[in-house]
């Protein structure tokens, strides 16, 4: 029996959750044997070198110049902290409790959407945003000496990753995305270079360590397209709801590869925050239901 084209959309984004969850894995594997500079250089130059190859047989390439478009210049940066933010918060706390973090990106992308590009939002949806946070600081909960430095690094990696969702809507339709990833690649590799002496230096990298670091940069790669074909395949609302498939996928990979078990706080805040979202997911299939609610629910990007 052939599968809607909504399920085929909901396999596209659970394949890509896992990749990603996998790369984070394969990733966190290795910070103990390297810093967060270094990983950031090797994974880098791998992607640079797949995504060129691919801009180039599909004709996205165009002049680099365009990266001194300041829409393109935010993104690259946001990029590039978010990379390093979020790598080194892997090393130092369980990927379920990151992974559960970064699931508030839709909401604080539908915050900034509100705030930066004047996008009207219901009470509803700030509710929304208002219940998801206090998810978040349910996970982390500070202590009396306050944050720890991993759960500021993990909040910091959201927040910049919602900064550089935002930064692409305003990159002009005419720079192809492809280029934009190539352009970003680069620019982390760069970066991750110059970090490396920063963070105590280039380490010896073992034939392991190597191929964690490429199969992360796959992985990474196949979610990217995975995430593409999801979107165009099924509807938004019934499909982005699935990316929270990653946290699943994150937690079994913690426990199994190391034997890090969530704690209760970090199963309910992460679930609020869950559910926070999918909200917002329901809000939006609701404004496709009722056109009239688009005067004041507009799209939110997902």
């Amino acid at each position: 029996m052939p599968r809607s084209r909504n399920t085929q959309g909901a396999i596209y984004m659970s394949a890509a959750m896992a990749g990603f969850s996998c790369s984070d894995a394969l990733s966190k594997s290795v910070i103990g044997a390297m810093n967060a500079g270094q990983i950031m250089c090797i994974r880098g130059l791998f992607t640079s070198v797949f995504i060129y190859v691919i801009a180039h047989r599909m004709g996205a390439l165009r002049p680099w110049r365009i990266i001194l478009h300041p829409a393109v210049i935010i993104r690259v940066v946001c990029e590039i902290l978010a990379a390093v933010t979020y790598i080194t918060a892997l090393g130092m706390m369980p990927i379920a409790n990151a992974s559960a973090i970064l699931q508030s990106l839709p909401l604080l992308v539908t915050l900034g959407a509100a705030l930066f590009f004047g996008e009207p939002v219901g009470w509803r949806r700030w509710s929304a945003i208002v219940v998801g946070l206090i998810g978040v600081m349910i996970i982390i909960r500070p202590g009396a000496e306050g944050f720890t430095m991993a759960a500021l690094l993990c909040v910091a990696s959201v927040l910049v990753t919602a900064g550089r969702d935002l930064a692409t809507r305003s990159v002009p339709p005419e720079i192809p995305s492809l280029m934009i990833t190539v352009v970003t690649a680069v620019a982390v590799t760069i970066f991750g270079a110059l970090l490396t002496p920063v963070l105590g230096g280039w380490s010896p990298v073992s034939a392991t360590s190597l191929s964690h670091i490429l199969l992360a940069a796959i992985l990474v790669l196949i979610g990217y397209q995975t995430v593409i074909m999801a979107m165009r395949t099924g509807e938004i609302s019934f499909v982005a709801p699935f990316r929270y498939t990653g946290l699943i996928f994150s937690a079994l990979l913690g426990l199994v590869f190391f034997a890090e078990y969530p704690d209760s706080w970090t199963l309910i805040g992460a679930a609020i925050v869950i559910a926070s979202g999918l909200y917002t997911f329901y809000r939006e299939a609701k404004r496709h239901v009722a056109p009239v609610a688009q005067e004041s629910e507009p799209r939110t990007p997902v």
